[in-house]
């Protein structure tokens, strides 16, 4: 069995290593292939932004499972039918992924959302809305309730990530009443609960998935604390492959010259086309859009793969990427937004 590094070292050009073969999964990774030809591509999703308006972007989703009903093409309809399919596909990945350890694995990202979003409502004492996710591992009612009970009942003990999650929160948090460090707290304890996950799978793919996630994150909030002049610095997530050091030491460049400090990593289109189009137009839209691109690409290298984990785990992110595209598109166009915009932000792959 191979042990996989604890530290991880930038060895590749682009992408790290996928993994092997898994040949339990052939006839999942053939399922999915002939699943992933009816997925939307750039050119539907262009034409979905250049429509003129909210219906007519609908309209081009007729033939598509996003479809709205003719007498109730609205916002709320559009929701509704995208949050159907996004449970559909979470059933689907859950009933092809043979390993359950998996499957457990990416439901947790519902737990640490809920937790981020009961934290809030809990701390600042506002209700934000009902949009929890019941995707978890653990009922929502059940994560309020953790923040809400000083004292846990026995009988009601929880997993050992999200009391760690909620510990390190709310200790965040009352250091000075800042909810941004909520949301730093969590975010590390989820960094570092995949992947530990990761090794103890043994699965190269996940941890190079995980660790990417974390660059991404990481830049992203690097190019935040540079655009608010963020006197914060010990908030970057531990575990991915660019060392703490290189981006503390981007904090102190100007953004003509912070992308020299990438041009050794895979990241440094992210970070020159991100500082560019900040400087440029003072928005965000072209990182976020790079960051997506860069997940995209190595999602869609696991066309390498026979058979395996891997492309369905893949298909379930790339899926859930165009549900969001989706909705950004039609929410853009309720809100009469330009087109140069949206185009901006959908990703090119």
């Amino acid at each position: 069995m191979v042990r996989l590094a604890e530290k991880p070292v930038i060895d590749f050009y682009t992408f790290p290593s996928l993994g092997n073969d898994d040949w339990q999964y052939i006839f999942q990774t053939a399922l999915v292939r002939t699943l992933e030809t009816q997925m939307l591509t750039r050119a539907n999703l262009s034409d979905m932004a250049n429509a003129q308006n909210f219906e007519q972007a609908a309209d081009l989703l007729a033939s598509t499972e996003y479809s709205l009903q003719q007498t109730s093409r609205n916002f709320a309809e559009m929701e509704k039918t995208l949050t159907l399919r996004r449970a559909a596909l979470r059933q689907l990945f859950a009933n092809l992924m043979i390993d359950e350890p998996i499957v457990e694995l990416f439901r947790t990202r519902n737990d640490f959302a809920n937790m981020r979003l009961a934290a809030r409502r809990t701390l600042t004492e506002k209700p934000l809305g009902s949009d929890y996710s019941n995707d978890g591992n653990v009922p929502p009612e059940q994560i309020e309730l953790m923040f809400e009970e000083q004292d846990y009942p026995p009988a009601r003990r929880f997993p050992d990530y999200m009391q760690q999650a909620i510990d390190q929160a709310v200790l965040a948090y009352y250091q000075d009443k800042d909810i941004r460090k909520v949301d730093y707290a969590i975010d590390s304890v989820q960094a570092e609960y995949n992947l530990r996950k990761a090794r103890q799978l043994n699965s190269i793919f996940l941890l190079g998935l995980f660790t990417i996630l974390i660059d991404l994150t990481n830049i992203r909030t690097m190019f935040r604390l540079k655009y608010t002049e963020s006197e914060q610095r010990n908030v970057f997530l531990e575990g991915g492959f660019i060392e703490p050091d290189r981006l503390q030491r981007a904090l102190e460049l100007g953004y003509d010259t912070v992308a020299t400090l990438f041009f050794a990593t895979p990241y440094h289109r992210i970070v020159e086309t991100g500082a560019a189009y900040l400087t440029s137009d003072k928005s965000f839209l072209k990182l976020e859009q790079q960051c997506d691109q860069h997940l995209i690409g190595f999602l869609k290298s696991t066309i390498q793969i026979t058979a395996g984990p891997q492309p369905i785990i893949a298909y379930l992110l790339l899926k859930e990427n165009e549900i969001r595209t989706v909705r950004l598109i039609l929410t853009a166009k309720k809100n009469s937004l330009d087109t140069k915009l949206i185009l901006d932000r959908i990703p090119e792959v």
